[in-house]
């Protein structure tokens, strides 16, 4: 039986997704895993190695055209293919299909909804949402997933959105911040200007106790008061992130 030659400088490639960019009036393409271009590009994803099947930039990823050195350094001024790679990486118009395009958007919906009912909570009985709640009133709202951003970033934009139509609330944090008398008199009114609910205010040896629920939002904003305005002798302790009703069970 007759061997069959294969070409030694021919690239199987498979499970290919192809990133492709027209510069200097050529195309160049490059061979990616399906499911890490997104990931890269929202970073999640930083290992090169994980998201190109090869370190070569082609004419034609299909039929393994690989692009000429002068080509490349013509359009992008090296010819170093791992680097040219990384911009069309994060530059270039990534090839799916529509049905692949459905079931990206399909997820990343889901993936927004998720963070949405672990973020939020219905204040009326303090218990958070299903999922299945949440798809429900983002798809009342005809909310629009956007490709290009990540779903943590879309789940923020939703929330006064869906606040609209829905009692919705973020997650409170408890925290608890200890400073001394005297740090206490220009501090006190600052962080209560930021917090939801004052619980405690206690008096202890000369230093202040508070014991409050915060936006989330505003966690990064007192620990900055409190650093910068102790010289970092303030204290600022999490004390739990979600105030929910434990131990109930989720309805739809």
């Amino acid at each position: 039986m007759s061997k069959i030659f294969t070409p030694t400088n021919q690239i199987r490639l498979t499970n290919v997704a192809v990133v492709r960019m027209k510069k200097a009036g050529k195309r160049f393409e490059i061979a990616c895993y399906r499911n890490k271009v997104i990931s890269w590009r929202n970073k999640l994803e930083k290992d090169i190695d994980e998201v190109l099947q090869t370190h070569t930039v082609f004419m034609n990823v299909s039929k393994g055209q690989v692009a000429k050195k002068e080509d490349l350094i013509k359009a992008f001024g090296i010819d170093n293919h791992t680097e040219i790679c990384k911009e069309i990486l994060t530059k270039g118009e990534l090839q799916i299909s529509d049905k692949e395009r459905h079931s990206a958007l399909d997820s990343m919906f889901k993936d927004i909804a998720t963070t949405v009912a672990n973020k939020c909570i219905n204040p009326e009985n303090k218990r958070p949402y299903t999922v299945t709640m949440i798809e429900k009133a983002m798809k009342d709202i005809h909310f629009s997933v956007k490709p290009n951003r990540n779903a943590k970033q879309q789940a923020l934009d939703v929330i006064p959105q869906l606040k609209a139509i829905m009692p919705l609330e973020r997650t409170q944090m408890r925290l608890k911040v200890s400073v001394s008398e005297k740090e206490a008199k220009k501090l006190k009114d600052k962080i209560i200007k930021l917090v939801t609910k004052l619980e405690t205010e206690e008096w202890d040896n000369g230093t202040l106790n508070l014991v409050c629920l915060i936006d989330p939002g505003y966690y990064r904003e007192i620990n900055e008061l409190i650093r910068s305005e102790t010289r970092g002798t303030g204290l600022l302790e999490l004390l739990n992130l979600k105030e929910i009703i434990e131990g109930d069970e989720i309805l739809e």
